[in-house]
C-alpha cells in the first residue's frame, strides 16, 4: 500500500524506514529539507518539503492513492488538522495522529480521529493502526500454544455480534479497545467501526482464524 507520513523526526523517519522495508510505498513530508537526512542513503521513497495539510503538498505526496496517513510532526494542531484533511477530504481509510497532550488525544479519539499520545507512544503502536493487514501478537503463554493478538476483521464483521466472530474463528474475544477505552464484551456486544479487537487464539487454529477474519460473515 501507499503511505503518506507528515513529519520526518525520529518517529516519522523510523516509520518510513520500517514501512518501506515491509514492502510499502512511502512518501514523507517535512518543512525542513535537512530532516530527510534521518532516512539514510538507502531510502527510496518520496521526500516532499512542505506543510502536511497543504493541498498541493499532499497531492505531490500521492495522497489521492494513499491507503494510510500518519501525522507525527511536533505540533498537535498541525497533526490533527492534517489527519482530518487526509480522512475527510481524501478519504484515506487508515489515519493516525500523534498528540503530545494525552487529554486532548482522548478528546480527538472520541471524535473518531485515531490518536496516539506520546506518553504511551511506540512505533509499533502506529504500525498497528496504519498497516492493519493480518494480526500482531501482544502476548504468548509460556508453552507457546496460546496467543493474545490484536486482529483486524473484514469490514463486514462490524455491526455483527461478538458471538458470530468467535464462532467463525473458534477463538475468544478477550477485550475491545473502543474510543480509547478498554471494554470486556458480552456475547451479544456488537462490533463497531473503529474497534480494536484483541483475541486469544491457539497456535494450531491460527490459519483457520485468519481466513475467517479476512472474509466477511458467511463467506
Amino acid at each position: 500500500m501507499h503511505v503518506v507520513i507528515m513529519g520526518c523526526g525520529r518517529v516519522g523517519s523510523s516509520l518510513a524506514i520500517e514501512l518501506e522495508a515491509a514492502g510499502h510505498s512511502v512518501a514523507i513530508i517535512d518543512q525542513a529539507k535537512e530532516a530527510f537526512r534521518r532516512l539514510g542513503p538507502d531510502f527510496k521513497g518520496r521526500t516532499i518539503v512542505g506543510v502536511g495539510f497543504d493541498r498541493d503538498t499532499l497531492l505531490e505526496a500521492g495522497i489521492e492513492g494513499a491507503q494510510a496517513f500518519a501525522a507525527v510532526s511536533n505540533g498537535d494542531n498541525s497533526n490533527i488538522l492534517a489527519a482530518r484533511v487526509a480522512r475527510e477530504s481524501y478519504g484515506v481509510t487508515n489515519v493516525v495522529a500523534r498528540i503530545y497532550d494525552p487529554g486532548r488525544a482522548e478528546i480527538y479519539q472520541r471524535l473518531g480521529i485515531p490518536t496516539v499520545a506520546t506518553v504511551i507512544w511506540a512505533t509499533d503502536q502506529i504500525l498497528r493502526r496504519i498497516a492493519p493487514e493480518g494480526a500482531r501478537s501482544e502476548w504468548r503463554d509460556a508453552t507457546g500454544t496460546v496467543q493474545l493478538l490484536e486482529v483486524h476483521p473484514h469490514l463486514d464483521w462490524y455491526g455483527r455480534p461478538i458471538s458470530e466472530l468467535e464462532s467463525a474463528t473458534q477463538a475468544r474475544v478477550a477485550f475491545l479497545t473502543r474510543l480509547g477505552e478498554g471494554l470486556i464484551p458480552e456475547p451479544q456486544t456488537v462490533l463497531q467501526d473503529g474497534d480494536l479487537v484483541h483475541m486469544t487464539i491457539r497456535d494450531d487454529g491460527m490459519a483457520a482464524a485468519e481466513e475467517a477474519l479476512t472474509q466477511g460473515p458467511g463467506e
